[in-house]
């Protein structure tokens, strides 16, 4: 066993005087210095931005930066303490916990008392609970700290109503294809060199990036790593040596919320091709295809309904059929249902109706239906006028009595109102004959 070294002996690298030469990654070395070199966020850093008109006042409340993986959220809340003359400090919900938040509150307490400000930067604040949440309240009431938290999913559904009240929620973009040029501009001039990609190989390399500015730079730090004396890369054989870089899609984050919107809506909208190229977007990210023809029968009861009553049955074979096939061939079945449901004639008529049905019966109460139509197997319910007057409607002619079936309490109501468009149209009409043989009947 070797023996300790003393605290104070320098270590073998720096010995060796190499520690001070310790690679720093291209991400690193090209981390914006100030916020007019932030790319990407013109509308909240530039000469109208949010965050420009802020400095302006040389005030700083609590924030929320909402957005995407490298897109310069902790870039910016560093350089926004440097421009306002506050201590910066940063933790990590991921990391943190009680304790760590009772530190950094008590220190920035002192620091308070000493005339100096905290920005406390909270890094993937949407991991903390809701107490932890609340127990920023206090410190950005008082002062005591200016908290910039930073998440990647949606502040509405992640974060406590008071501490959003209590901060303002900017959102960070993905860098668009313009945004990545300038950083891959700005990496040659550090390295003092060009990328070897052709044109064609460049652009890929920024679509590669799906938007995330630090993996722009990592990639092309490897596309450099990899390139031979005079080696020039095209499309083919970059894709072939970096391999294809997965798409940004988190099954329990935005990215999974964002296309299985897509999808819905695609669907909903009556466009078949875009409802396709967002299935294919999910399937590709390696969505579970069981998720997604679940969402299908959904989309069937929710937007197409009794317009095409084929479309259920078409959605729930679709499943079954995934179920018995499996990968890749059941998948098929899937974007037949979606292309169905797509050019189906639409109707959330269903829908609107069980959610009205739905507010009546918990704002109405435990009514008793009329005593018409209830059984009566003893004889103190036939007593009560259980089951009097009841008209069979089999035996009524058109088979339709025009009884009244609400509570007397109640009164009749109207929730399903269906529209003149597929087979809801024939409905309708029944529901219209129906109506005047109930009037005609001396039903209400």
């Amino acid at each position: 066993m070797s023996p300790k070294r003393p605290h104070d002996a320098p270590s073998l690298f720096a010995a060796a005087g190499l520690e001070h030469e310790a690679p720093h990654p291209l991400p690193d070395r090209l981390r914006p210095r100030t916020l007019s070199e932030v790319v990407g966020q013109d509308h909240i850093l530039g000469p109208d931005g949010a965050l420009t008109r802020m400095l302006e006042t040389r005030t700083l409340g609590s924030l929320v930066f909402w957005g995407p993986p490298g897109t310069g959220k902790t870039t910016v809340a560093r350089l926004l303490a440097d421009a306002t003359d506050l201590h910066f400090e940063q933790i990590s919900a991921v990391f943190s916990g009680v304790a760590d938040l009772k530190k950094a509150f008590d220190a920035a307490r002192a620091r308070r008392e000493m005339g100096q400000g905290t920005l406390l930067f909270v890094d993937e604040v949407h991991r903390f609970n809701r107490a932890q949440q609340d127990s920023f309240l206090p410190v950005m009431e008082d002062g005591t700290v200016v908290m910039v938290g930073a998440t990647t999913e949606n502040p509405s559904f992640e974060l406590n109503a008071a501490l959003l009240s209590r901060a303002r929620v900017l959102v960070f973009h993905s860098l668009d294809a313009a945004a990545i040029e300038k950083l891959f501009a700005h990496a040659e001039e550090i390295e003092g060199r060009k990328l070897p990609l052709d044109a064609e190989a460049r652009a890929v390399l920024a679509r590669m990036a799906d938007g995330d500015g630090r993996a722009s730079l990592t990639l092309a730090e490897e596309v450099w790593r990899a390139a031979r004396k005079g080696e020039i890369f095209n499309a083919a054989q970059l894709q072939d040596i970096l391999q294809r870089r997965a798409p940004i899609y988190d099954k329990s984050a935005d990215g999974h919320y964002n296309l299985i919107s897509a999808l819905h809506k695609s669907v909903r909208g009556s466009d078949p091709d875009a409802a396709l190229y967002y299935l294919a977007r999910m399937l590709d990210a390696g969505e579970d295809p069981l998720f997604l023809a679940r969402r299908v029968v959904r989309m069937a009861v929710e937007d197409i309904g009794l317009a095409d009553p084929q479309a259920l049955v078409i959605a729930n074979a679709a499943k079954d059929a995934f179920d018995f096939l499996g990968h890749p061939e059941g998948e098929l079945a899937i974007a037949q249902a979606v292309v169905y449901l797509a050019t189906a004639p639409k109707s959330n008529a269903v829908y609107t109706a069980f959610g009205a049905a739905m507010q009546t019966a918990k704002r109405a109460g435990s009514l008793l239906p009329p005593k018409h139509i209830l059984n009566a197997p003893t004889g103190l319910m036939k007593s009560e006028g259980y089951g009097a007057s009841y008209e069979y409607d089999h035996d009524a002619p058109d088979a339709f009595s025009g009884q009244d079936y609400f509570p007397e309490a109640l009164g009749r109501q109207t929730f399903y109102d269906p529209p003149e468009r597929g087979f809801e149209r024939e409905i309708r009409k029944r529901l219209d004959y129906w109506a005047k043989l109930r009037k005609e009947r001396g039903g209400s």
